[in-house]
């Protein structure tokens, strides 16, 4: 079975979340506030209150894909094992604006892609601990929202001790101001030193059948000037790869939008 509700802090400011630990209880946690600030504000940014109180982090971590297709009880799609995306050919609108694989829904978790920004890691109770890209899986299986075998259950989530110094944000796009999925979500790290990036970590979602590392937002960041053409620059490589469907074009718009105000704030 999975652990009961806890955060077990190491001696080494390491931080275990237990996989029933709510969503409100990670949003509410001062110390988490402080050290995983990214972390904290993308728990504080998902669904509603009342969601919030009774949902966990191992079952946002593990929930199924939100695409209207796959949870419309009379088509067959990839997921439920059909023989093909009907997205892909239908409404799109929503969905991914990185077409990855055969399925083209977005991966429906916020706290996996501050998983992702964070190096975070899932522990099951058969492996672990699983680093993210291992746990979410690269998108290209058309048939699944993470690596979970049939019948494991998360245990827990392992983060690694936060860097000196370092600042994070999370901010997400959507299409009304309440209880609305994220059209795109981007949690940032960054430490700004002497007036230079010395480090960045993006992860996005709502773009793609995983959550994306931005790694050429980051290479452009490295190094440089924490300044407005440095930020300019390096938030029109968060598009870097992007393929986006007939209707989703538009994300990319708002995913630059996103990542170049979070790289203004923590530059300041």
């Amino acid at each position: 079975a999975p652990d009961i509700p806890s955060l077990h802090w190491g001696a080494d400011g390491t931080l275990r979340i237990g996989a029933l630990t709510t969503i409100a209880a990670i949003a509410a946690d001062q110390r988490i506030a402080a050290a995983y600030p990214g972390l904290a504000a993308s728990a504080q940014g998902l669904a509603t209150p009342q969601i919030r109180h009774l949902a966990t982090i191992g079952g946002n971590l593990a929930q199924r894909s939100r695409c209207w297709y796959y949870r419309n009880p009379h088509i067959a799609c990839l997921r439920k094992g059909g023989p093909d995306c009907p997205a892909r050919t239908g409404n799109h609108l929503y969905h991914v604006a990185f077409d990855l694989g055969p399925c083209v829904a977005p991966h429906p978790s916020t706290m996996a892609a501050a998983l992702l920004a964070y190096d975070g890691k899932v522990v099951t109770d058969r492996r672990g601990p699983l680093t993210a890209g291992d746990f979410l899986g690269d998108g290209r299986n058309g048939a699944a929202d993470n690596e979970l075998q049939p019948g494991e259950m998360i245990r827990s989530i392992e983060l690694p001790a936060p860097r000196a110094d370092e600042r994070a944000l999370y901010k997400r796009a959507i299409s009304r101001t309440h209880a609305e999925w994220p059209l795109v979500e981007v949690c940032a790290r960054a430490v700004v030193k002497d007036g230079v990036f010395q480090f960045a970590r993006l992860a996005a979602g709502g773009i793609a059948p995983v959550p994306l590392h931005l790694a050429a937002v980051e290479a452009a960041l490295l190094g440089k000037r924490a300044n407005v053409a440095t930020i300019a620059v390096a938030a029109k490589q968060a598009t870097s790869g992007a393929k986006p469907l007939p209707m989703t074009g538009y994300k990319l718009d708002l995913l630059k939008g996103v990542v170049q105000d979070l790289l203004e704030r923590l530059a300041g």
